[in-house]
Parts: structure tokens; sequence; C-alpha cells
């Protein structure tokens, strides 16, 4: 309900701005993040042209809230990159990272952006009605992809009769947007803080306006040709799982042979799909779930970060025996989790991989445990989306001689280290914070030397560390039938 009230707030402040000039305007602004904490702002809104290799396209409008320094001499202003793509730059700060927002202002102004398609810019390209796939039974993915390519298709025409070029949501566009917002600050350079998609577009800016970026953080790093990521990636994955696993005794016990397990159950998930009656906790009703083996490789290659790894061993013994409750309670969810964003397909599929990645990633899927899932639907949900592929000269490396500090996690599978390391050969002038057993959703606020560390970066400090240790994963008691 508040985000909603924001937005109804952001659009009557743009109706009024719209009237008095400027494609750059301010209002004061309360702004209040989700522990209660309150702190006087400015909420902004810059009007760009959609699609600016079209003449005579329409104008949409981009939010940003800034938080003024608290130094006497700031620096460039900060300008926040949220991840997804399709996350809100806004709705970031209001979150745990707030004080991360707040401590950053003693280097100058930080800015939360709302990307264009996102949050409280207008449009926001967020699909209408209600999407979820069936629960009663088992989909294999060409099934999914039929049901979810219908949906998204339906999406992308919904917003194209509004008058939305979905063609102009691309990463390419939204780099010239920060351009048209430092020019519109005023500012001679801004520098840059993104973290997952939100490094992406960081990187696409300073390939197209290296002169107008002073410097750059970029956390959790996905580089112009890392938008797929790579079934070898996931393999490494479950073997640092399977020796995490083999060093605790009690988990362990519970499942000797993570790898074998992981190779078990799929192999009995595809001759034999399981059924179990779960509660539907937005409902509170029983609900029937079918899972099989492909419900399996989805979800167990997205929840093997730090914050998932200590219920594995218990779900593992769970299934050993016959169990799958589990599994089918977190099926369930995946199944009506929503189609979400137009701009996070738009996003993703404009960007696309180069045919050299794409038959390196075909070539690792018939030699890894769960192939291709990480990336499920993508490619083939594109062509539903129907945009363009942004090219191969999007993808090539970036080279340049601004100062970069890479955050990567040892733990993170979905923007892994060598990430950072096949980027950073780009960057002469780059520095390395590697944070030890942290995962994606580690890289910011897991420990308050980051928060030093990132404002030595920004103050031209030598960094105190280049290593963060945080306490290795812990398994849960496992609970044997």
């Amino acid at each position: 309900m508040r985000r909603f009230v924001s937005l109804l707030i952001f659009m009557l402040l743009w109706a009024v701005n719209s009237e008095a000039g400027g494609r750059l305007t301010f209002q004061p602004y309360v702004f209040r993040a989700d522990n209660g904490q309150t702190v006087d702002a400015e909420l902004g809104t810059l009007r760009v042209i959609e699609n600016r290799n079209q003449p005579g396209s329409r104008e949409i409008q981009l939010a940003l809230v800034r938080f003024r320094s608290t130094s006497p001499n700031p620096g460039a202003p900060i300008v926040y990159l949220a991840g997804g793509p399709g996350g809100s730059g806004i709705e970031a700060a209001r979150s745990a990272r707030f004080p991360l927002f707040m401590e950053l202002r003693q280097a100058g102004d930080v800015i939360a952006f709302d990307q264009r398609g996102t949050g409280m810019s207008l449009p926001n390209l967020n699909c209408p009605g209600k999407f979820h796939l069936p629960a009663d039974r088992a989909l294999n993915p060409d099934q999914v992809i039929q049901i979810w390519g219908k949906r998204l298709s339906a999406c992308a025409g919904y917003w194209r009769k509004q008058g939305v070029d979905l063609s102009a949501y691309n990463t390419n566009e939204s780099a010239d947007d920060l351009e048209s917002l430092r020019q519109e600050l005023g500012a001679s350079k801004l520098r840059l803080w993104g973290i997952s998609y939100g490094t992406h577009l960081a990187l696409a800016a300073i390939k197209r306006h290296e002169a107008s970026i002073q410097s750059a953080i970029l956390a959790g790093v996905e580089g112009p040709d890392q938008t797929l990521k790579l079934p070898s990636a996931i393999q490494k994955k479950l073997l640092n799982v399977a020796r995490l696993i083999r060093a605790d005794p009690e988990a362990s016990k519970a499942v000797p042979d993570f790898i074998g397990s992981v190779r078990t159950v799929m192999e009995h998930l595809q001759r034999h799909p399981e059924s179990e009656i779960v509660q539907d906790p937005k409902s509170g009703k029983p609900v029937h779930v079918e899972v099989g083996a492909f419900d399996f490789q989805s979800l167990l290659s997205r929840n093997l970060d730090p914050a998932s790894l200590p219920y594995l061993p218990q779900a593992f013994s769970e299934m050993s025996h016959g169990n799958f409750q589990t599994l089918a309670r977190l099926t369930l969810g995946e199944r009506e989790e929503g189609l979400g964003s137009a701009m996070a397909y738009a996003m993703d599929c404009a960007s696309g991989a180069s045919p050299a990645r794409w038959k390196r990633i075909l070539r690792e899927e018939k030699i890894t445990l769960l192939g291709r899932s990480i990336d499920f639907p993508f490619p083939e949900i594109c062509e539903a989306i129907g945009v363009q592929d942004l090219g191969a000269a999007y993808r090539s490396a970036v080279h340049s001689q601004i100062p970069v500090l890479f955050i990567s996690g040892t733990l993170d599978q979905r923007t892994p280290l060598r990430n950072a390391i096949e980027t950073g050969k780009g960057f002469p002038h780059k520095s390395m914070l590697l944070i030890v057993n942290g995962g994606h959703d580690d890289l910011l606020q897991s420990s308050p030397w980051i928060q030093q560390t990132m404002l030595e970066f920004l103050q031209g400090m030598p960094l105190s560390t280049s290593r963060i240790q945080l306490p290795p994963v812990h398994f849960l008691p496992v609970n044997r039938p």
C-alpha cells in the first residue's frame, strides 16, 4: 500500500513538474525506510526519449531519490543501479541497504535510481493480471515455455497497445539515460554503484560514456557477454557444496555422497514424478502438487547460496526416504511466482549471448548435472517478447582506464568470481574485494568492512583490505525419519 501511495505521489508531482519546464526536476521528499527511519531527501523526475534511435519517439519519466552529501566537500554524485533486471533502486534504498546509502553520503550525493520500466518510473512495465503454472502435474521445459510464452506475449501486446516501444528497453538506452541524468544534474562526472544486473548496466555506460564516469563499484559482476550463466559454474558450486557437507560430521552422515544424491533424485523423478499434498501459504488450503526432475533441477540451481545451504542436508535426507514435501512446497511457490516485468525480459533478451558463449553453454549442458536450468526460461522465452538482440559490438569486452572496485563472493553461483576476473582484464586500475563464504546476497551489507572498503575507494584512499571472511556455512541438524 505504501509503495502504491509513493507511486501516486510521484505521478502527481510529475504532472505539476511537466508544466514547469526542465527535463530534471526535484521536489522535497521525506524518505521512509523499511526500518521506520526517515530522512529528508529529494524526489526527482527525469524526462528522456523512449527510443533515441526512432525519430519522433515519445518521452518517458524516470524516478530517482537524491540523498544529499554530508561532506563539506562532496565528490561526484554516486548513482545506485539495482539488479534484476527489473529491480527498483528506490526500493533497494528502503531495504536493509538503507544504512549503506546513508553512510556513502560521506563521499557525495547518493542517488537511488529507478531504471526505465521499473519502480516509480513511468511506465512501470509489470505485466498485468495473474499468472501461474499448473501445480497438479509435473512439467517439462517445453511445456513451461509454451504456457509462459503465451502469457508473456500477451503482456508484451498489452504494453505495445499502451504505446510502449519495447525495443527501447535495452541496456544501451539505459546507459544513455545515465548520461542524460549526468547532463541534467550539471555534474562533470558520475560515480556508478551497481549490483548484479546493475553492473551489466554500469559496464555499458562505461563503454558508451567513459569520459562521463569517474569510477565504479561493481558487486556481483555480470559482464557484457555474461547474461546467460555457464552450466559449469553451477556444477562447480555443487562440488563446493559437496565439499562443505563432507567437512560437517552431522551433515555428512545424513548425506554421505551429495553429488550422488543429486543424481539419484534426478533419475528417480525422471522415471517417477512424486505427488504431495501441501498447504498453500496464501489460501491456507491443501493443494495437490506433482514434482518432476525439471522442478528439482530448477529449484536446486537457484538455491545454492549461503542462505539456503543450511537446509540442504535435511531436504536430501527426506527425499532419500521418499518424502518430497519440501520440494513440493518450493515448487508450488515457484509456479505461483507470477510473470514479473516486461522490462526484465526485454533487457536480458536484448543483451543475449555471443555465438561462442552459446556454443559453450550447449556443450556444458550435456556434461553437467543441472544443465541450463539456472538460465531458464532464457533464451527460449525471447521469441515471446519480440525485441532485437543488441549484437556483437555490445557484447565485446570493456576496456577503460577508470578505477573500478570489483566485489565478489566465493559462494555466489549467479555471478561467480570468474566473472569479475574475466571482466577485470580490461581495467588496469582495478581493485578486488573478495567476500569469502559470501553469496550473491552477501556482497554489500554482510560485513561492516564492505562499507568501509567502499568508502575508502570512493574517497580515493588506499584500501585497508582485499579479503573479508564471513562465518562458514553451518548446516542445520538433520531430523531423520
